[in-house]
């Protein structure tokens, strides 16, 4: 028996990258919820906390980092369509911190996007919760060596339909 192969949405008859032709779905109110991790040492997040960090305040740099990520996802990804976001937002929780600095704590990050639109916005929320990563990273890599990420992921999408 011959085994069927799954149809790839974003290629053409001959196999050539396509942007998928969304112009007969239905309009539809989306959401997406994605999230991920900086693990990093204590003693970083609690300067983050404590607005002690050189380069700045980490959090609300990275809240607009992350927004603006969302916003420029269709600039970013070659065959993501461009969208007129309705709502973006990045939040943060911060973990109990131990008393030992160096021990490590993963500092989490929830981004959510939101459109009334033909397509979703999972890749917008994907893309705003790793730019928010990196923007952390960056602002804290000369107090930190040794921070990683981990754990980006969609953890919901609503809207649509699949076809």
């Amino acid at each position: 028996m011959a085994e069927t192969r799954p149809t790839l949405s974003h290629l053409d008859a001959h196999g050539h990258a396509r942007m998928v032709d969304v112009g007969d779905k239905p309009v539809t109110r989306r959401e997406a919820v994605a999230e991920g991790f900086v693990v990093m040492a204590a003693g970083t997040c609690r300067a983050i906390m404590d607005h002690t960090v050189p380069k700045g305040e980490v959090l609300n740099t990275a809240r607009i980092a992350g927004i603006l990520a969302a916003k420029a996802t269709g600039q970013l990804i070659p065959l993501c369509h461009p969208l007129p976001l309705e709502s973006v937002s990045v939040q943060f929780d911060l973990p109990s911190l131990p008393p030992d600095d160096a021990a490590p704590i993963r500092l989490r990050i929830e981004a959510t996007t939101r459109i009334t639109a033909k397509t979703g916005v999972e890749m917008e929320a994907l893309a705003a919760v790793s730019l928010a990563a990196l923007t952390i990273y960056d602002m804290c890599k000369a107090i930190d060596k040794s921070m990683s990420f981990e754990g980006i992921r969609l953890l919901k999408k609503t809207g649509g339909q699949r076809r």
